[in-house]
């Protein structure tokens, strides 16, 4: 296989998912470490991908016009005063004695931090979010069971299937949103976030607004699954009608606005 050849190859993989790391490609081209990082510097150099530490992420914006999905490093940082008024907004949602699931995701991180010192009963599948919440937190915290896969940054055990825990709210966040439901690019946070939505009640979404213009391949939950989204003041009015018909209650966190 010749240069262009895995180049080629390279850009699909970032088609169906925002990440590959060096091991992702070395096992998929079969070839060496140093050979993957020469084709990862390449293909930073010439604008078709980006270099990131530990791999290789896809541009901003994909050959459909549309917004990509992130890796979970990266994602953290982008857009934050609107997930930090999500979780604000989100956390008024949550009463002392309650017991909830918070996903892992930089949106779901910032709602934990919200609850670190709250009388709640919170179960995560979150390393980033476990961490936190082990050091600075008073809440009860129950850990998923499982191998820790640093990207996405969650615990999980594939073959435990959901957990026994229930909760009154299942508090996730998604890479993207269309008509067909909740989008990932990642098949392990498909599977983990398909065993955690049969263990509560209601399932609450934290989105910003730029999630609808984001469209990885893989449908998690349809629309009509989830009871409330929580998202920030520039949803658009096509994002809310798609909303509405699906029987979703929107609430509204206005940036920079205290909750």
């Amino acid at each position: 296989m010749n240069d262009s050849d895995r180049h080629r190859l390279i850009t699909e993989m970032l088609l169906e998912t925002p990440f590959a790391s060096v091991r992702d490609l070395q096992e998929r081209l079969g070839v060496s470490p140093a050979t993957i990082r020469r084709d990862i510097d390449k293909l930073h150099e010439i604008g078709k991908a980006r270099k990131v530490y530990g791999g290789i992420s896809a541009n901003d914006v994909s050959a459909t016009g549309r917004l990509s999905a992130r890796p979970y490093d990266e994602n953290r940082d982008i857009a934050v005063d609107a997930k930090r008024a999500i979780a604000e907004k989100a956390a008024g949602l949550v009463r002392d004695g309650d017991s909830i699931i918070v996903h892992a995701g930089s949106t779901c991180y910032q709602l934990g931090q919200q609850l670190a010192r709250r009388n709640v009963r919170i179960y995560t599948n979150s390393m980033p979010l476990a961490a936190y919440l082990g050091e600075h937190g008073t809440c009860h915290l129950t850990l998923a069971g499982g191998e820790l896969y640093r990207e996405p940054g969650i615990i999980h055990d594939p073959s435990a299937g959901a957990p026994d825990f229930f909760a009154s709210r299942f508090f996730l966040g998604t890479q993207g949103i269309s008509a067909e439901g909740l989008l990932e690019s990642h098949p392990l946070l498909t599977k983990a976030i398909g065993e955690l939505s049969t263990r509560a009640d209601e399932i609450v979404l934290l989105a910003d607004s730029r999630k609808f213009s984001i469209q990885p391949r893989n449908i998690v939950l349809p629309l009509s699954r989830i009871g409330t989204i929580v998202t920030d003041d520039s949803l658009s009015d096509s994002g809310a009608k798609m909303l509405e018909d699906a029987g979703i209650t929107i609430l509204i966190a206005a940036i920079g606005v205290p909750s």
